[in-house]
């Protein structure tokens, strides 16, 4: 597979300090740039997925007419943590 390059970032120079700063032993900035981005891409992907679901669970409740009270939800969060925490104890 072949690679591209993403475009020239120009920041100024406390911040590119501030990254270089940061580096790893052995890591460039250039590979530090790379994970940034990967890691917004990859949180961008989830947060659209989570929207999807939410919008797709919205319409399934309106096409059924089947909707769950936010006070029965919370409840029920409620007992799980109530619960987990007696397994924590």
């Amino acid at each position: 597979m072949k690679t591209a390059a993403i475009p020239a970032v120009r920041v100024s120079p406390d911040l590119r300090q501030a990254a270089q700063d940061l580096l790893q032993v052995g890591e460039t900035l250039s590979a530090f740039v790379e994970e940034a981005v990967r890691r917004n891409v990859e949180f961008r992907q989830s947060q659209n997925a989570f929207i999807e679901r939410g919008l797709a669970s919205a319409e399934a409740a309106r096409t059924s007419g089947k909707y769950v009270s936010s006070s029965e939800v919370l409840d029920k969060l409620a007992k799980r943590l109530e619960k987990a925490r007696a397994t924590a104890s």
